[in-house]
């Protein structure tokens, strides 16, 4: 810790850095969600006042879930008063674990792993999954998910405590599942890091463009599941995952400000990290069975072996777009797409699509279906078009650089 950093604010960056580990661990220890989620609350709090008395412990993570476990102990017995079993359940969990078990151990044996696996159980529904996953996982809030889902944040309320009860009454165990479970969960396990990621890469909303500790975290559980399943998806994931991430330094400047790829940096790119994911994602391709996680992962690829922007390869990237549209048809593809289409045909080639998907009347609410309609008036000449697409673009984001990236753009016209 910086000497000059007061211990609260080693604390908050603990909270932010370590708070769902350690709520992993919890529930595994606990067996129970909302137990754990009030134990975590009440390790932070005695961290706060007790770390400034006592000093920061060596080990700040196997403290909190230490603190954490006993507190909810200790909470169960309060309880026990008015509710006897109770008594028995927190005998039952004071000697499940002794203090010196290893309760952080990074072998494939994770606790956020296997917390992973146990939400994306194939008995919750799909929607269901992705909530309580992106809740309990990645820490993020209602409302934020409702954004994601473009729900109310009381439906995907109602949806977390659908799902905690039903892991509780079916008691679902807490575990990696066996090899031959694999294939009905591995699609929500990774589409659940695919989210984790992207939440990471562009928050969807707040004043920073990145979560840089969800991206980072998504690949190291990536990692991991690459270990346990060593199969053509899965490198693609996190091929795709290291690409993204190897440009974070590049992509804002010294004010927080959104770089887009033409203008950044290639010098700040982590090129071993390209490197390494290009290899993942030949392999990937090369395995068969490979889906539209690799294809997005070699879209990337091409980009970041590009030398300069000028000379990105726009005819290959058009092609996999072409193939992803194949595997999976979506509207946001085809939107990416005409960006691709537009560096290899010219702008009125882009907008002719964009106002395809807009004649369908999809993506409306989707701030980037303007920005790029924008953007291709701009290289036509058509200002005032441009304008107001910007301003429908800027209606729409939630989130700080990119609003101040619109407006940058707005005020050059």
């Amino acid at each position: 810790m910086d000497n000059k950093q007061p211990i609260s604010a080693y604390i908050n960056e603990i909270y932010r850095q370590e708070s769902r580990r350690v709520l992993a661990t919890l529930i595994r220890l606990l067996r129970d969600f909302d137990l754990a989620e009030e134990a975590l609350h009440d390790a932070f709090i005695a961290a706060l006042a007790q770390w400034p008395a006592e000093g920061i412990p060596n080990n700040p993570r196997t403290w909190l879930v230490s603190t954490g476990r006993f507190k909810a102990i200790d909470h169960l017995r309060r309880r026990a008063l008015f509710n006897k079993s109770l008594a028995g359940i927190a005998h039952e969990l004071e000697s499940a674990v002794s203090d010196s078990e290893d309760w952080l151990n990074d072998s494939i044996e994770d606790d956020q792993l296997k917390l992973i696996f146990t939400c994306c159980h194939p008995s919750l529904s799909i929607e269901a999954q992705l909530a309580l996953t992106l809740r309990e996982v990645c820490g993020l809030t209602t409302e934020e998910i409702a954004r994601a889902f473009l729900a109310t944040p009381s439906t995907i309320a109602q949806r977390i405590v659908r799902a905690k009860n039903k892991i509780r009454d079916a008691a679902i165990p807490y575990e990696i599942p066996a090899p031959y479970e694999f294939p009905e969960r591995l699609a929500s396990v990774l589409h659940t890091l695919y989210l984790l990621f992207n939440e990471g890469y562009s928050a969807s909303s707040g004043e920073l463009l990145t979560r840089q500790h969800l991206a980072q975290e998504a690949i190291r559980l990536g990692r991991l599941l690459l270990e346990l399943i060593p199969q053509a998806e899965v490198m693609g994931l996190l091929g795709l995952m290291l690409v993204q991430e190897s440009r974070s330094l590049a992509r804002t400047d010294e004010q927080g400000d959104l770089i887009i790829l033409e203008h950044q940096d290639r010098s700040l790119w982590n090129h071993a990290q390209i490197a390494e994911a290009s290899q993942l994602i030949q392999r990937a391709l090369n395995m068969g069975g490979f889906g539209v996680y690799s294809v997005q992962a070699a879209i990337a690829a091409v980009h970041a072996e590009a030398p300069n922007y000028a000379d990105t390869d726009w005819i290959e990237i058009v092609g996999l777009y072409d193939l992803l549209l194949r595997l999976s048809p979506s509207p946001v593809v085809e939107l990416n797409r005409a960006v691709a289409l537009s560096m290899r045909d010219g702008a009125s080639a882009g907008l002719q699509v964009i106002d395809a998907i807009s004649a369908h009347g999809e993506l409306q609410g989707y701030y980037l279906l303007h920005a790029a309609r924008a953007e291709f008036y701009c290289q036509l000449g058509q200002v005032d078009l441009a304008k107001h697409a910007y301003e429908q673009a800027l209606a729409l984001t939630q989130q700080e650089p990119e609003r101040r990236f619109l407006l940058s753009k707005l005020a050059s016209l």
